[in-house]
C-alpha cells in the first residue's frame, strides 16, 4: 500500500501514510515508512521546479530529443552552453520534497511547474562546455540586443578559446526575443557562429541550469550581506566549479535523453517517454 500510495502521487507525506493507514487498522511509524520506501528504490527528494509547457512546447521538446538521440559524445562535447539567471541577496525559493527514485527526478509527477518572472538581486550571464566553465559576468543595467551582442563580442570568443573549443564549435542560447531578433541572427551569421537550434521554454533542458543550482547553493552558504558582496562571491565560487562538474553533458545535452526516459515536459504532459 505505502510503494503504491506514493507512485501514484509522489507528493504524499510521511504523516499522510501514517494516517491512512492508521485508518485501515495498522499502526506504524513514520521511520517505518521511510525504511519501507527506501527498499523499494525511493528517497525524499525537492521537487525539480520547471517550466510549465502548452502541447506546442511539449511536441517541440519530443522533436528535439529525437533528433539528437543517436549524437556522438563528442557532438556535445563541442558545444558552449550559455545563460542568464538571477541570484537572490536574501531568500530562498520554497521546496517540496516528493518519493522518487533514481533517475526519475525529471517524470512530471516529480517536478513543480513554474512560469517566468514569478532584498536585492543581481543578474549574470556566463557559459560553459564539457572542458569547464567560461566566463561569468554581472549584468548591471537591463538587457537588450546591442547589450547581449556586446556580450557575446567580448565574453563567448575569449572562453571558446580558454576552453580550447575544437574548430566549429556550437553556440548555444535559448529563444529569448534578443536572442531570436533578425540584428542578433545577422550578427551570429557575420561571426560565422553555428548556432544549437533550440526549443521554446526549455531552459530545463540545459545543462547549465546543474551549475546555476550549484552556484546558488554554495553563494547562500557563504551568506552575502549586501549587492556587492553578492557578486564578489558568485566570481570567487564559479571560478571554483572544476571542470569534472561539467562532463555530465557527455553523450546528451544535460538529460533530456540517456539517464531518464523522459522528456522534460510539465504537467501538461504527464508520463510519455521518448521510447
Amino acid at each position: 500500500m505505502i510503494t503504491r500510495t506514493v507512485s501514484k502521487n509522489p507528493r504524499t507525506t510521511r504523516g499522510d501514510l501514517v494516517n491512512d493507514l492508521q485508518r485501515a487498522g495498522t499502526k506504524v511509524t513514520k521511520a517505518t515508512i521511510s525504511n519501507t520506501l527506501r527498499r523499494q528504490g525511493l528517497k525524499s527528494c525537492s521537487a525539480r521546479r520547471v517550466p510549465l509547457l502548452k502541447p506546442v512546447h511539449v511536441q517541440a521538446h519530443l522533436k528535439f530529443a529525437r533528433e539528437h538521440l543517436d549524437d556522438p559524445e563528442e557532438d556535445w562535447e563541442n558545444v558552449i552552453w550559455s545563460d542568464e539567471t538571477k541570484i537572490e541577496l536574501f531568500g530562498k525559493n520554497s521546496t517540496r520534497h516528493v518519493w522518487r527514485r533514481k533517475n526519475a527526478e525529471l517524470h512530471p509527477k516529480n517536478t513543480i511547474p513554474t512560469v517566468k518572472h514569478g532584498g536585492g538581486n543581481i543578474m549574470l550571464w556566463g557559459c560553459f562546455s564539457a572542458k569547464g566553465p567560461g566566463r561569468l559576468i554581472r549584468v548591471k543595467e537591463r538587457m537588450n540586443g546591442a547589450m547581449y551582442r556586446e556580450i557575446l563580442s567580448d565574453n563567448l570568443l575569449p572562453s571558446a578559446r580558454a576552453l580550447k573549443m575544437k574548430r566549429g564549435w556550437v553556440f548555444q542560447h535559448d529563444n529569448d526575443p534578443k536572442h531570436t531578433a533578425r540584428a542578433m541572427k545577422e550578427w551570429l551569421r557575420k561571426k560565422h557562429f553555428k548556432v544549437l537550434e533550440w526549443p521554446s521554454q526549455s531552459p530545463d533542458l540545459n545543462p547549465i541550469e546543474n551549475l546555476w543550482r550549484e552556484l546558488k547553493v554554495h553563494v547562500a552558504q557563504r551568506q552575502p550581506q549586501n549587492i556587492t558582496a553578492l557578486e564578489e562571491i558568485c566570481m570567487e565560487e564559479w571560478a571554483k566549479i572544476p571542470a569534472t562538474e561539467s562532463l555530465h553533458v557527455r553523450g546528451n545535452p544535460g538529460f533530456i535523453v540517456g539517464k531518464t526516459p523522459y522528456v522534460l515536459v510539465g504537467t501538461t504532459f504527464s508520463s510519455q517517454k521518448l521510447i
